[in-house]
């Protein structure tokens, strides 16, 4: 049995312990807002957080999060209020939608890191891919997601 924490709630897994983390969330969890895009860590539409770092869940076998945090885009806020999800919706972000889990996931966890990133920043640390090509759209909810984050915390 592997027990996680799982968008705050204990989460047991009964399975093979190196069942890949997006399976357990996807088919075990029933949360399908996770995304498998390309399996092999390179896309990161799977992208979750583990103890608030971003993940790839499509390649990290479930015996690592044993006793560990995840959370996944249905855990990240209840009411689709965080400053990065109201960022997407305000630029108008998706296009086909199906990465954009793993987008969002990835910036929350880029802005813990970097609250006021740089052009250069975003181009350096979001590696996400969007086949829709949204880029611009991207780099635009990014900065006003760092400007209510800041906001948020009562920065600025």
């Amino acid at each position: 049995m592997i027990r996680f924490s799982l968008n705050g709630k204990t989460y047991d897994f009964d399975g093979a312990d190196d069942t890949p983390l997006l399976w357990v969330i996807r088919d075990s969890a029933g949360l399908t807002g996770t995304k498998y895009g390309c399996g092999i860590a390179q896309c990161r539409a799977c992208t979750v957080h583990v103890d608030g770092k971003a993940r790839r869940a499509c390649v990290t076998p479930v015996k690592s999060v044993t006793g560990r945090a995840v959370t996944t885009i249905e855990g990240l806020s209840s009411d689709a209020s965080h400053p990065v999800q109201q960022a997407w919706r305000e630029s108008c972000v998706s296009q086909c939608g199906y990465c954009q889990s793993g987008q969002i996931m990835a910036v929350a966890a880029m802005l813990k890191k970097l609250p006021s990133p740089s052009d250069e920043d975003i181009d350096r640390q979001h590696r996400n891919i969007c086949r829709c090509g949204t880029y611009p759209r991207i780099r635009k909810a990014i900065h006003r997601a760092a400007e209510l984050s800041r906001k948020e915390a009562g920065r600025e």
